[in-house]
């Protein structure tokens, strides 16, 4: 039960700030008062300049809406678009470091934008063109907020999915969570239709929308997300195992190595090991690898030796050696 007003008050604005409309009966659960307390609470983020909005019924709900400017917050209009110009930008790209986090901030902080700011940001990813790796999908941060907030929210989602054969279909699912990988955005859902877990590759979903119909969570099969989707990737791509020694520290290599890749383990003689399962090409593993930036030697297998040595060679007579 949160007592202390201004602790209530900020957890109150944490819950209305999930993309979904709340009942007075569960903000009241939630917070441990009473609903006429809830009411009081309501009309003072109101007096502090909050959009809250009400809505009619036997419950009665509540959602924070955008209003006609910014509410005071810590953030002025320039801070606003900056902010989320730079998720908008990192959200389109799984690259290490952005993580499910970032997308959460991203829909609420869009969701409380004035239409003015919405505009900037909108005319900022319009004129422009990122230039990336080319060793990830590109998506759409519009449909990575619709996802987040169906999955904060709990609402049942429907979208379009193209899968690796390129065959079209429609889905209805419960979303669970969002999972970044190295490389790639993937959503854990239960699909409604097959009655049954599905990992989605998001850069694979089109048109999402949710249905607005809640639904109680379910408990994942086996663990929590992160390692469905990796026991999910392993199920249905060629993967082979690896091991690699680096010339370094584990805690020097895991802030070059992304936590994906494998596991890193000191091994007493100033190095550390990485060993990992993936079915990424060996090509691709060699250039991560690579990009660590220490010394390294591979133990196994001999396809990815063979393709460092020939990518050594390579690279040693385009300078010149």
């Amino acid at each position: 039960m949160t007592t202390a007003t201004p602790a209530r008050l900020l957890q109150l604005l944490s819950l209305l700030q999930t993309p979904r409309e709340w009942p007075g009966g569960e903000l009241a659960d939630r917070l441990g008062v009473s609903r006429r307390t809830v009411r009081r609470d309501i009309d003072r983020l109101r007096e502090l300049g909050y959009p809250v909005e009400a809505t009619k019924g036997s419950d009665g709900g509540y959602r924070l809406v955008a209003g006609k400017a910014m509410p005071p917050l810590v953030l002025d209009d320039e801070e606003a678009v900056a902010i989320a110009v730079g998720l908008r930008a990192g959200a389109g790209h799984a690259v290490a470091g952005v993580e499910e986090a970032s997308v959460r901030a991203l829909a609420k902080l869009e969701q409380v934008l004035p239409a003015r700011l919405r505009h900037r940001v909108s005319a900022f990813g319009a004129a422009t063109t990122p230039l990336t790796s080319g060793d990830g999908a590109s998506i759409a941060p519009g449909t990575l907020t619709v996802l987040a907030s169906a999955v904060a929210g709990r609402e049942r989602l429907r979208f379009a999915y193209r899968d690796k054969e390129g065959g079209a279909s429609r889905r209805l699912t419960e979303p669970h969570r969002l999972v970044s990988t190295a490389r790639r955005w993937y959503l854990v859902a239960y699909d409604v239709d097959r009655a049954d877990w599905r990992t989605f590759r998001v850069d694979r979903v089109s048109e999402p929308f949710a249905t607005g119909v809640r639904f109680e969570e379910r408990e994942l099969p086996m663990g929590g997300a992160a390692e469905y989707v990796r026991q999910s990737i392993q199920q249905w791509q060629e993967s082979y195992a690896f091991e690699v020694r680096f010339a370094a520290s584990a805690v020097e290599v895991a802030e070059r190595v992304p936590a994906a890749l494998g596991a890193l383990t000191d091994d007493g003689g100033g190095g550390c090991v990485l060993a990992g399962v993936t079915g990424d090409p060996v090509e691709w593993l060699t250039v991560r690898l690579a990009l660590a930036g220490y010394e390294f030697t591979v133990r196994g297998p001999e396809e990815l030796a063979a393709c460092v040595r020939e990518l050594g060679g390579r690279l040693s007579r385009a300078g010149g050696a």
